[in-house]
């Protein structure tokens, strides 16, 4: 997505999940983050009451955590809304 236009990105992600998927549908979200407890913490507040299962791993050296979160979405907008709260968290990396 570095090199391209988030809209556009954004725009063709709609298209593959509405395409590709049956909604509601689970979805699973892979999130890179400095481990940063507020960092952490900021991700865990914005999947807050929506059932989700959430992961956490810290790498080898403890620097980074990788999240995996799997929640049940409605559409593909409610997938793109939540990579869109998710981006706001400086320094994250979505996969």
């Amino acid at each position: 997505m570095e090199n391209e236009n988030p809209e556009a990105f954004y725009k063709r992600l709609r298209e593959q999940l509405g395409e590709s998927t049956t909604w509601p549908s689970n979805y699973l979200y892979k999130f890179i983050v400095q481990s940063d407890a507020s960092k952490v913490d900021q991700i865990h507040r914005i999947f807050d009451n929506t059932g989700a299962v959430i992961e956490s791993k810290r790498s080898k050296n403890g620097k980074y955590t990788s999240l995996s979160i799997t929640v049940n979405m409605k559409n593909p907008d409610d997938v793109i809304a939540k990579y869109k709260e998710v981006g706001k968290v400086k320094g994250v990396i979505s996969l």
